[in-house]
């Protein structure tokens, strides 16, 4: 059976791997996911606003969901990944228009102090929290606390990442 997905478009987004420097990664528990102990937790990601370069929302997206300002690039996807939204989802999100998103991710190390995490944090485009927690985890782990549709964008995203772990 063909998804009703296939025929639409994805919606372009970045992600952001935030790593500390103990090569621990940053993760935060989605408010929409519930008490639910797994599948609600992700690294911070989102869409581009037309004409934005994806390095540009990177950085607004970070600071929108986290409050991080104080980090140094490290690298880059070297693909755009994507992921396919399941049919019972795709019409509560974007109302109904992708089909999922491809995103470009960006691997960054956080030089400030844990303190300047914040993801209450309310910014004049951001107009409700991302988040609800957050901590730092292992980069192998992160398939495995993704909700499932999103598990192969993420062990690709291991797998490109893994080496920025032990710098």
């Amino acid at each position: 059976m063909i998804s009703e997905n296939q025929d639409l478009p994805y919606r372009l987004g970045v992600g952001m791997v935030v790593l500390n420097a103990e090569g621990l990664v940053f993760i935060g528990h989605r408010i929409d996911s519930g008490t639910s102990p797994k599948g609600g937790w992700q690294m911070p990601q989102g869409g581009l606003s037309p004409g934005e370069d994806p390095y540009t929302a990177a950085l607004r997206e970070l600071y929108e969901e986290t409050h991080i300002s104080s980090i140094t690039l490290l690298g880059q996807s070297p693909a755009w990944y994507t992921y396919d939204i399941p049919d019972p989802l795709r019409q509560n999100l974007w109302q109904g228009r992708y089909r999922g998103q491809k995103q470009k991710w960006f691997v960054f190390r956080f030089t400030g102090p844990d303190s300047e995490i914040n993801v209450s944090f309310h910014s004049s485009h951001d107009a409700k929290p991302e988040f609800n927690a957050w901590r730092w985890e292992n980069l192998q782990t992160l398939p495995s606390l993704i909700v499932p549709f999103k598990r192969a964008l993420y062990e690709q995203v291991v797998a490109d990442f893994i080496p920025y772990t032990h710098t």
